[in-house]
């Protein structure tokens, strides 16, 4: 029931694929949801592939698709732009506002990380969009970085390349390339979730549009529409203040569910309590039959 799709983003071409459950049938018109792959990543990832697979045994459509320039998308390889992604998703609801087996009033969106944050965000600002839900997303950049370059040293250091990207730009007219981890740092134990294909290293652009990009300023506009913030309470990647946040600026209808014993790659196979919460809550607010 799985199809490999392509659609188009400011010109670019997008690689997705699209899956319907074992139970439609044709004619149908199923809800649907979007899952966004987190940062520097691609639709092969464990946090696209599991909700997919457990969203698709619920009776949801799904799609999950490569950002540009991530995974087999077009565009400029490792050019994450918090904006563009955002355009991004915007064009994968109007690709699926346009399939006939899509309820074109009913698509939701599901990130995880990075893709939470751009789910925030584009759910604020897109109304065509029917529900969010976010795991381990965050609402203000800055204040996000803060948190993962906690001493004195390590935020002179970050902030210092951010600047010499700027400087940089300005000397050549390139791009100053950034590994990863000088971005997002992630504790050795948890870089076997980094799928293969993921990108390594980064123009300081895609460091600067993060440290810019606060999805706090928007999220209000979610509601009425309702939101899910799933987080770690002890997430050693992104702060779980920043779901704490979102959810204080958020209006309803409003869910925060913090768990222990797992960290920021919520959607791994084992993380049942996590699986149960989101199923009870699609029950709720986003049903497969309205």
């Amino acid at each position: 029931m799985q199809e490999d799709v392509t659609f188009v983003s400011e010109g670019l071409k997008l690689s997705g694929v699209l899956t319907l459950p074992a139970d439609y049938k044709a004619g149908e018109r199923r809800p649907a949801v979007i899952v966004l792959h987190g940062f520097g990543s691609n639709k092969m990832s464990s946090n696209v592939k599991v909700p997919c697979d457990l969203l698709s045994r619920q009776g949801y459509v799904t799609l999950g698709f490569d950002m540009r320039g991530c995974g087999v998308s077009e565009g400029e390889k490792g050019r994450v732009i918090c904006l563009e992604q955002v355009e991004d998703t915007k064009s994968a609801v109007t690709f699926l506002q346009g399939r006939p087996e899509i309820d074109p009033a009913r698509i939701a969106l599901l990130g995880s990380s990075f893709g939470a944050a751009v789910a925030v965000y584009t759910g604020s600002v897109d109304e065509r969009v029917a529900a969010v839900v976010s795991s381990g997303g965050w609402g203000d950049g800055e204040r996000k970085f803060r948190g993962q370059h906690r001493s004195p040293e390590e935020w002179a250091k970050f902030t210092g390349m951010l600047e010499e990207g700027k400087r940089h730009r300005e000397r050549t007219g390139q791009s100053l390339m950034v590994p990863r981890y000088d971005i997002v740092p992630i504790p050795p134990e948890l870089r076997g979730h980094v799928v293969p294909g993921s990108i390594h290293s980064f123009p300081a652009e895609t460091a600067q549009s993060m440290f810019d990009f606060r999805a706090d300023d928007v999220v209000a506009r979610m509601a009425p529409r309702p939101l899910l913030l799933l987080h770690s309470s002890v997430d050693s990647v992104t702060p779980t203040e920043q779901s704490v946040e979102l959810f204080k600026r958020a209006g309803q209808p409003t869910d925060l569910h913090l768990f222990a014993e797992t960290d920021h790659f919520m959607f791994a196979d084992t993380n049942t309590r996590v699986h149960s919460v989101l199923n009870d809550w699609l029950a709720r607010y986003f049903p497969v039959h309205a």
